[in-house]
């Protein structure tokens, strides 16, 4: 296909004289061509100039575009030093015809265009970096490199940044670029000279591109976006300038390497550095504080350029005015800044892609982004013509008729449609972006007309230190006041929300956050108004409101698979050891307050929060587990024998954990004849496990940057605290067939392998319901349960009415019945409704007790969730405020708390009746 079977469109020729002069030159060009050439001569000065000068090469070449465009990069990388000034100025100006003939009959799409533009620019960097820096190898200027340096260009790197970088370089862009240099080539006697040269190199490498000879100039180069451009020199050492970047790197400087790009000389370590710079521009939290950052870099741009007030076409900055390119760039950038720490998916360079992962990450409608990306592709197009007339880097809009009508025409448009299209288009990026970058700004001056003995005592919280924190708080503020004012108990919800506010450490990114979500807000309230443990939990782990924005907080719950997998990703992400364990903190803990949030809401119930609690517990054992054993491993060699599982005992093992659960675990091993690991520093076996068992305790109790994981109780092992922390798989059996207490084989009713080698669990599970079915037959099975519910009961007695666990009738009775059901049943049921049907089935007791003890497990299991969510500890309507009566008598279908009250003394005492009459 040729070149003009391919065009679809083309400008009006303005000029028409010159236009058909220029058209008359190729007479072997059909109408189509011919039509094409016209437009362009008709309409650009430059283009004519190019097309006379280029006739020949062009009309060679113009059938294979992208051939032609390969041979030119080709030609420019072969270039000899003596020959690079003329060179890249002749290779300039053909790229510079072939893309606008390209982009003007639409052959190329826009994105072809810039690329063809940036892998040029790529291109001319390159020669010119590895030609000066071989130039100064063979005159001995850089001490300790040799010739086949220059390959790499000594170590010497050009990052691409902004356009450039993106691979999005517009028709007369100067590039924007940042010169480094790896220091660890050069020892210290040699680093100044090298130093020295390298900047001579940068300064010579500008001038080759950006003075204007006869043969014109290749591009302009800008250095200002390197660190402190004003007083460092124009090329710095990389560890010079990731020392400034992690001291004192802002914001815009966050944004601009989201583009940046190793694009000639030692590539690989460019890309090293740009690795190094992840954590700065990739922030591990949410990072909302860059809304703000972004929202003053554009008005400080509009100050300087003038470009505040309404739209005017007539000299309209079509980049940087009202609903310009530097409006949607910002927009993704921003968006890409703020969630590109959690999400690697958003860390792309160009526009296009940066809105359509956006969009697929739920941070963009999917409409928002593809109506923003035709603007952008618009206003790109539009800028290029501006700057194809006269070769000029201008963004700016004709002042006069004329000048207007030249570029309709360019546009292939009449004036009339073309200018009111494009005062349309502006205004709606205008209208979708405004919003995300200047939210509602709320009162200049809240007035509190309720609780100032509280709210006075704000300014003084570490949260609201910052002037640039207060100053947020401050249009945050009458929002947050009308929402606590709208509680059912105001003054509860404000001390609660008071409380909330005190403990958080800072401020600035949270009030971000809220402001740019305003959702975040009323949730925040809800749970002051409603869960004070929750709250408390809230101010010292505000990071899990990431998960909150993150797009799928309100999704299904995922498959135990699902919970695994997600959590293992994050793991793998992290570096070393302890950072792993860190992210499975960060990853705990949103998870965790998701469960809370759900069932608060009353999307879920006290059963569903359960299983989910005990899913999460599986999940980050499992996930730690795996971590923990390969860390171990490195030390003392691969897990002798078969291997060593986790086995979750009491609520997790039958899946149904609060929100306050500690952990009860047991490790069991099989040496299977192995006598010692096989590593480095080998261990006898029992040690080898001893001190696994330990490192995942440790793992999972320890207090680290992100908090602690849960607090691990190990009590039900063998022997209790007596016994080994792990158990040989033979002893374990033989223990529990021949010397374990009732109480011990209760607790195996409720014991479930949870992590570890996976043949292994089949063994345990197998064994514990071999012992459960061999005990199943002793006579003083009653007797010593009645015992040891007597002593509970002496030990700790109840903490008032309303406690859910303890006393006669309640939680701990109901579960100690389901227990002793499925062991004397010999029944390898787990759930607590399983191990009661088995008491039926046995015959111990009828269908009316079940439904007593069911009546009685069901009520106290969703007053105790309850409690440890609101509360963290033990419940009492008459301290919980008003929403949280609310939520407890939602979560147990009561009117009133006198109607629960009395509700839960019947169903106590008939469970009661059924336990002593059993036992």
């Amino acid at each position: 296909m040729t070149f003009s079977d391919r065009i679809r469109r083309a400008p009006y020729s303005f000029d028409a004289e010159r236009g058909a002069e220029c058209a008359a030159l190729f007479t072997d060009f059909d109408k189509n061509m011919r039509d094409l050439v016209s437009g362009a001569a008709g309409c650009s000065p430059f283009l004519a100039g190019l097309l006379a000068k280029e006739r020949d090469w062009l009309a060679s070449h113009i059938d294979a575009p992208e051939a032609a465009l390969a041979s030119i990069l080709k030609e420019v990388a072969e270039l000899s030093p003596d020959a690079l000034s003329t060179g890249l100025r002749v290779a300039k100006r053909r790229v510079a015809l072939l893309t606008a003939l390209a982009d003007l009959g639409g052959v190329w799409t826009l994105e072809e265009v810039t690329r063809a533009l940036s892998d040029f620019a790529d291109a001319a960097v390159d020669v010119i970096l590895k030609s000066l820096v071989a130039a100064d190898i063979r005159r001995g200027k850089i001490p300790g490199l040799v010739e086949k340096d220059a390959a790499v260009a000594g170590g010497l790197v050009t990052l691409a940044m902004g356009k450039m970088g993106a691979g999005e370089l517009n028709y007369s862009s100067d590039i924007d670029l940042i010169i480094l240099f790896d220091e660890s080539r050069f020892d210290e006697d040699s680093y100044h000279d090298a130093r020295a040269s390298f900047i001579r190199i940068t300064r010579k490498m500008t001038g080759l591109l950006s003075d204007q000879t006869a043969d014109g100039y290749v591009f302009r180069t800008d250095l200002r976006l390197r660190p402190d451009a004003s007083v460092t020199p124009v090329c710095l050492s990389m560890g010079a300038a990731e020392s400034y970047y992690e001291s004192v790197g802002r914001t815009w400087e966050r944004a601009a390497y989201i583009k940046a790009r190793s694009c000639a000389g030692d590539i690989a370590a460019g890309e090293r550095f740009l690795e190094t710079l992840r954590p700065f521009v990739w922030r591990k939290h949410l990072d909302f504080a860059a809304i703000q950052d972004a929202h003053d870099m554009r008005l400080r741009i509009r100050d300087h350029k003038g470009l505040h007030g309404p739209l005017k076409l007539t000299g309209h900055n079509v980049k940087l005015g009202r609903g310009g390119i530097r409006e949607i760039e910002f927009f993704t950038q921003t968006r890409q800044l703020i969630a590109g720490g959690r999400d690697p998916s958003l860390r792309v360079r160009d526009t296009k892609t940066g809105l359509a992962r956006l969009a697929e990450a739920g941070w963009v409608p999917e409409d928002t982004a593809n109506a923003l990306y035709k603007h952008y592709a618009a206003h790109r197009e539009l800028e290029h013509r501006l700057q194809m007339i006269g070769d000029q880097q201008t963004q700016t809009m004709p002042t006069t008729d004329e000048g207007l009508a030249r570029l309709a025409a360019f546009c292939g448009r009449d004036l009339n449609g073309f200018l009111d299209d494009l005062e349309e288009r502006f205004e709606e990026v205008h209208e979708l972006t405004e919003g995300f970058f200047a939210p509602g700004q709320g009162q200049a001056e809240p007035v509190d007309d309720f609780g100032t003995d509280i709210t006075a005592r704000w300014p003084s919280y570490p949260a609201l230190r910052s002037a640039r924190a207060g100053e947020i708080f401050k249009r945050l503020r009458p929002e947050i006041m009308s929402r606590l004012k709208e509680a059912a108990k105001p003054d509860e919800a404000l001390q609660q929300f008071d409380a909330f506010l005190s403990g958080l450490p800072a401020g600035v990114q949270l009030f971000s956050l809220f402001e740019a979500n305003p959702q975040l807000t009323q949730m925040v309230v809800d749970i002051c108004g409603t869960a004070p443990a929750l709250a408390r939990y809230l101010s010292r782990n505000a990071g899990v409101f990431d998960a909150v924005i993150g797009g799928s907080f309100f999704a299904e719950w995922p498959s135990m698979a699902g919970l695994t997998t997600s959590l293992a990703e994050v793991m793998t992400l992290a570096d070393d050891y302890e950072l792993k364990l860190n992210a499975a903190r960060r990853w705990l803990k949103e998870w965790h307050f998701r469960v809370g949030v759900h069932h608060l809401r009353g999307l879920i119930d006290a059963e569903e929060a359960g299983q989910q609690y005990a899913d999460l517990a599986e999940a980050v054992v499992s996930g730690v587990w795996t971590e923990v054993v390969a860390e171990f491993s490195r030390k003392h060699g691969k897990p002798p024998g078969r291997g060593a599982i986790v086995v979750g005992m009491g609520s997790l093992g039958v899946r149904r954990l609060n929100a306050a659960s500690d952990l009860d675990l047991i490790m069991i091993y099989d040496p299977d004849g192995a006598e010692s690991s096989d590593g480095r520093r080998p261990l006898a076996v029992r040690t080898y496990y001893a001190r696994l068992t330990q490192a995942l305790v440790t793992a999972l109790t320890a207090p680290m940057a992100e908090g602690k994981l849960y607090e691990v109780d190990m009590r039900l092992r063998p022997s209790g605290r007596q016994g080994p922390v792990a158990t040989a798989l033979a002893s374990f059996e033989n223990y529990q067939m021949h010397e374990a207490w009732t109480w011990e084989h209760l607790a195996l009713t409720r014991a479930r392998p949870i992590a570890g080698a996976v043949a292994l669990m089949a063994e345990v599970e197998r064994i514990r319901q071999e012992v459960i079915k061999a005990k199943s037959g002793r006579a003083e099975i009653l007797s010593d349960v009645a015992e040891m519910r007597r002593r509970i009961a002496e030990a700790k007695p109840a903490e008032g009415g309303w406690d859910a666990k303890v006393g006669p009738g309640r939680l701990q009775d109901a579960e100690l019945i389901a227990q002793t059901a499925a062991l004397r049943a010999g029944s390898p049921a787990q759930t607590v409704s399983d191990q009661i049907a088995a008491g039926v089935a046995s015959g111990w007791f009828d269908a009316a007790d079940a439904a007593a003890l069911e009546a009685a497990l069901g009520l106290f299991w969703r007053l105790q969730a309850s409690a440890r969510l609101l509360t963290g500890g033990r419940l009492d309507p008459e301290e919980l405020g008003e929403g949280g009566r609310r939520f407890i008598l939602r979560e147990t279908d009561h009117d009133t708390i006198n109607a629960l009250s009395k509700a839960m003394d019947e169903i106590s005492a008939a469970a009661e009746q059924v336990v002593n009459r059993l036992l």
